[in-house]
């Protein structure tokens, strides 16, 4: 499913340090190019039918008709995003060694282990960058300096070893990634070409995630992008509307994975925001 990311009309891409603030993962599929940089703790990226576990150190490049998953991320993840529009790749990676990145799906992997003294490198212009954003032409010109140095460094850097899922355990998960969040599991197992027992096996198996904890995830996910900050919907409806068939269910989902109620996370929400709030299903 492809995002359209919202980036400031002035700017060519945009540059941001992402921090794991919940069980919500981190999907996208966009025209730009991206990369990521892991500064803290692990993840585990789904791309096409590989699979990718990441690092500290390590460098991601996810070009734009690639589909992929972030399927788990753990509790201090840490990392720089960098996104950069194609009209600005266009402009600027004209050097023989950096072509490819304006290509929508080149071939190869593209994840590699930076050393240390490149990561703080790094950290640190992306630091710099960030800090001119109100000034369009100076960080247009960063954030062009900042794709081609890493790309540069990425050649340079040791290959992340890299594994093949089976193609059943990404259709699955892109299946549950997508929209079709009411599919019971025998239906998404005849979907993705296995039985629902091979299928549920094979995705523990090579994610490391129960395929019951990944599909509870992504349906919190979109409950939280659908209910946003109360306003327009209840509670219930954008529990159902995300997947959730009832909300005991939702509830109990959101308490394990989130450690506080529903309610009592909507009340925190308000005490930092002081925006109003409705209780459950009212």
């Amino acid at each position: 499913m492809r995002e359209k990311l919202k980036l400031p009309q002035a700017l060519d891409g945009h540059l941001w340090h992402y921090r794991n603030l919940g069980p919500a993962n981190s999907m996208h599929h966009h025209a730009e190019l991206e990369f990521n940089l892991v500064t803290s703790g692990r993840g585990l990226y789904l791309l096409e039918n590989r699979k990718y576990e990441i690092r500290r150190g390590d460098l991601l490049w996810l070009f734009p008709a690639q589909e992929h998953v972030l399927v788990e991320q753990s509790a201090d993840f840490e990392m720089w995003i960098g996104v950069m529009r194609p009209k600005a790749l266009q402009r600027s990676a004209t050097d023989p060694g950096a072509r490819v990145l304006r290509q929508k799906n080149p071939p190869g992997q593209f994840c590699r282990r930076l050393s240390e003294p490149a990561l703080g490198r790094f950290e640190r212009m992306f630091a710099d960058i960030v800090a001119t954003a109100d000034q369009p032409g100076l960080f247009n010109t960063g954030l062009a300096y900042a794709f081609l140095g890493t790309w540069q460094r990425f050649l340079q850097s040791e290959e992340v070893p890299v594994h093949d899922v089976h193609p059943a355990v990404e259709k699955a998960a892109r299946l549950i990634r997508d929209e079709n969040t009411h599919l019971s599991l025998n239906e998404l197992a005849a979907r993705a070409g296995l039985s629902a027992h091979r299928l549920s096996r094979l995705f523990k198996q090579q994610t490391g995630i129960a395929l019951t904890d990944f599909r509870n995830r992504q349906r919190l996910e979109r409950f939280l992008a659908i209910y946003g900050t109360g306003q327009r919907r209840t509670m219930l409806d954008a529990a159902l509307e995300a997947g959730f068939g009832s909300y005991p269910q939702f509830y109990r989902v959101f308490k394990r994975m989130t450690g506080r109620s529903p309610w009592g996370r909507r009340r925190h929400v308000v005490e930092s925001t002081g925006v109003p709030v409705r209780r459950p299903g009212g």
